[in-house]
């Protein structure tokens, strides 16, 4: 999930927001400000409902901000890098990059992000009590209410066992430490996600059938969303079963054919398209790599501006790129290659380029490690 713009930093991660928390978020302050706080407290101010409708929702967010800083914080602590945090629909994602070394460090990432909104749940609930027996009423306490029983509600659904939820890397965590295996563990967290994804579906659809209203609709779609997300999850998992032990460098395209970011979009069409036989074509300053021109980009700019148009006015830029090392395991590799929408990344050593690696070169490395599976699975005594 890209961020749409981002914050800044916090904890040395950077964090950033995809335009589509927008729709969520008008959802909250709307159903506080127009319905729940004038059902529970009638006869105050318009104003103040829109006023406690808009607090409750931005407090919730942060705590929704602090969840997923906490796995990121953990995960740097277990020796993980982490690309980023975005907020989006569906609350957020920390990016982490690689995987946890062993079944503890899954548990430990993993667990502390429902604890974190547990915690921040159990804090505004003993806020609302103090205040409650205190003698306070209003839109106050009924805020903090709110926010005690929304985060305390994300903490046990965040921590049921299905992929992509915390509970199904909690459930992977300990498929793996009593098997030992964990592409098993994988897979089972991620079949879990898919019956939980059924569930939630079936469950909408007849709550919205019933007539109870749209929100049977909304969990449908949480649904649609675990099984989409679970049936990636099993993906990922047999792939990097199939490319255990491969690295970079054994499947790049090395030292491929480059171009100057000056060059016009017109020049590269009439002398370098039909010579260049791949699909991808890195731009360099002085060897190093500064952006990549697919054919697709080239194919959008209309024939009476390529003269007029460079490469690098149409090139991934450079802080998009997505690089690797030669040695770098391609399993790490692969989330990344996933998030760019240009599907390549570029390989470097010592900041120079020294190789590409495509789709179709992850494509040809898996149907080798699957093979590779299949003889050795073969063999005597396996």
């Amino acid at each position: 999930m890209r961020a749409s713009f981002r914050l800044g930093r916090i904890a040395g991660v950077p964090v950033g927001v995809n335009w589509s928390v927008l729709v969520i978020f008008a959802l909250i302050a709307w159903g506080l400000s127009a319905n729940q706080f004038p059902r529970a407290y009638p006869d105050r101010p318009v104003a103040a409902y829109v006023l406690a409708g808009l607090a409750a929702a931005v407090v919730f967010f942060l705590g929704l901000l602090a969840h997923e800083v906490s796995h990121a914080i953990v995960a740097k602590r277990n020796g993980l890098e982490v690309g980023g945090i975005t907020l989006w629909l569906f609350g957020g994602v920390a990016e982490l990059r690689g995987e946890a070394r062993d079944p503890g460090a899954e548990l430990r990432i993993a667990g502390v992000g429902p604890l974190v909104s547990l915690l921040i749940g159990l804090f505004f609930g003993a806020i609302a009590v103090v205040l409650a027996v205190a003698g306070v009423e209003g839109l106050l306490l009924g805020s903090l209410a709110w926010l005690a029983g929304i985060n305390v509600l994300l903490a046990v659904f965040n921590a049921l066992p299905a992929a992509p939820l915390d509970g199904g890397r909690l459930l992977r965590a300990a498929v793996w430490k009593a098997t030992g295996d964990r592409t098993k563990a994988s897979v089972v967290a991620a079949r879990a996600g898919w019956v939980l994804g059924a569930v939630l579906i079936g469950l909408g659809l007849w709550q919205f059938l019933a007539g109870v209203g749209f929100g049977g609709l909304w969990l449908a779609l949480i649904g649609w969303f675990l099984i989409g997300a679970a049936g990636m999850e099993e993906r990922q998992a047999r792939m990097g079963s199939a490319l255990q032990g491969i690295r970079v460098a054994d499947v790049m395209t090395p030292q491929p054919q480059t171009a100057s970011g000056q060059m016009t979009v017109g020049d590269f069409v009439d002398h370098y398209l039909f010579a260049y036989r791949h699909t991808a074509l890195p731009l360099t300053e002085d060897d190093r790599p500064v952006g990549l021109v697919t054919l697709d980009r080239v194919r959008g700019i209309p024939a009476d501006r390529r003269a007029g148009t460079t490469l690098a006015e149409v090139a991934c830029r450079a802080d998009e790129l997505v690089l690797a090392r030669p040695d770098e395991p391609l399993n790490e590799l692969l989330p990344r290659l996933s998030e760019c929408a240009d599907g390549r990344a570029l390989v470097v050593a010592d900041g120079r380029l020294v190789g590409i690696v495509s789709p179709s070169d992850i494509s040809r490395a898996v149907q080798r490690g699957s093979l590779r599976e299949q003889l050795e699975g073969g063999r005597p005594g396996r």
